[in-house]
């Protein structure tokens, strides 16, 4: 199929628009990660390395209270205007972010951190509005090529940030400005989506209670792939850039480590939705587990560029394997006019337990140490296996998605 035969379908078009927002999307959140804890310690200083974690916590903490709310939204109003919202919180983030640096304000730093996060609860519906208008054989696909967006922040999020942490005269504070005009960008380029206002049966309001959506195995079992798989993923991420300093590495080394990891997070996509299709969902699931617990046995063996650098890298394929694949299963689980309310719900879950991943990586490192931050990985990670192991064993039968 050619470039133009498939941007001309509609379906097809969306994935295209949505994986560049994405990849501008992620440029934010890798430039963030690799800046922010950083930054967070020179206003504080050493004494308080404990809190510098804080405002990374702060950001998944505002995904986790307003992903409900957006996906309710957006049921309601549609995705461009919901996602331009989205992009408009972005950019005052990253502003309100460059006047905590400008001005050495731990505060402000935090609350745009929560900005940041705020935002950020619009821009990961991109791969559920890949789904609005695909079919059923293209919609892991879709979520997967739009996740593929990512690579792109993978190769340019930190390359800016190296360019831009010295470009003022307080360092850091020009990552955030360059925060700010990503976040631009992907408003005016989420003027392009063609994605239908939804009718009034899919504001989330309808369909069944979502107790008994839930109570079903698939969901239970998509919502745990996601959750662990992402929280292990934040526990690990917030808290490299500060075991790497407290190994003597300088801000360009924990930059290229955090790039490492982008791309593991998003090259996979261009094949995770193919492999999902080929091998089934469970063995891609269960597959990124193992993954997982292989980067903190490697992160467990020393603590070289080359041990950040191949953990990081595995956490990130791990993270890929259990979050598009969680995804997938889930959009199994629900009927059109239940869409919004099950996609928020499952959000408002993963969100709720990498804030908690977020909040706690911090307090570990400080207190506990690198060591026992990747032991506390590896229970969490089995608990994963044996739900999906029990969920295989579960009866086949329709799904909500056909019913």
């Amino acid at each position: 199929m050619s470039a133009l035969s498939f941007l001309a379908e509609p379906a097809r078009r969306n994935v295209a628009v949505l994986a560049a927002g994405q990849a501008l999307f992620h440029c934010t959140q890798t430039m963030a990660i690799a800046t922010t804890p950083l930054a967070a310690l020179a206003i504080l200083g050493p004494e308080h390395a404990i809190a510098a974690t804080v405002p990374i916590f702060l950001a998944h903490f505002g995904l986790m209270c307003t992903t409900l709310p957006a996906a309710l939204l957006m049921g309601r109003i549609g995705r461009k205007p919901g996602f331009s919202l989205g992009a408009t919180v972005g950019i005052a983030g990253g502003i309100v972010s460059f006047f905590g640096i400008w001005y050495q304000s731990f505060i402000l730093l935090c609350v745009g951190g929560f900005l940041q996060g705020t935002a950020a609860a619009f821009a990961w519906h991109y791969r559920f509005a890949a789904t609005d208008v695909a079919d059923q054989n293209f919609k892991a696909k879709a979520i997967s090529l739009v996740m593929a967006g990512g690579v792109v922040a993978g190769i340019a999020g930190p390359q800016m940030a190296k360019w831009s942490v010295d470009a003022l005269p307080y360092m850091f504070a020009g990552v955030y400005l360059t925060v700010a005009a990503c976040a631009a960008a992907m408003l005016l380029l989420m003027q392009l989506i063609q994605i239908p206002t939804p009718a009034k049966t899919d504001t989330g309001a309808g369909g069944r209670p979502m107790a008994e959506i839930m109570r079903q195995p698939a969901f239970i079992a998509a919502v745990t792939a996601s959750m662990i798989g992402y929280a292990i993923m934040t526990l690990v991420m917030s808290a490299t850039p500060l075991a790497m300093k407290g190994c003597g590495f300088s801000f360009a080394d924990s930059a290229t480590v955090i790039q490492v990891h982008v791309l593991a997070m998003f090259v996979p996509s261009f094949f995770t939705g193919n492999l999902i299709n080929r091998f089934g969902v469970k063995t891609i699931v269960v597959a990124g587990a193992c993954i997982e617990i292989l980067c903190a046995a490697t992160n467990l063996m020393g603590v070289s560029i080359w041990h950040f650098a191949i953990a990081n890298l595995f956490v990130g394929l791990g993270w890929n394997f259990c979050y598009v694949g969680g995804t997938a299963l889930l959009t199994t689980t629900y009927r059109p006019e239940e869409r919004a309310k099950v996609q928020g719900t499952h959000d408002f879950l993963v969100y709720a337990t990498t804030a908690l991943a977020a909040g706690t990586s911090g307090t570990l490192q400080a207190q506990a140490g690198w060591a026992t931050l990747n032991i506390v990985a590896i229970p969490a990670l089995l608990f994963m296996l044996a739900v999906i192991a029990w969920y295989a064993l579960q009866p086949t039968g329709k799904t909500a998605a056909a019913a």
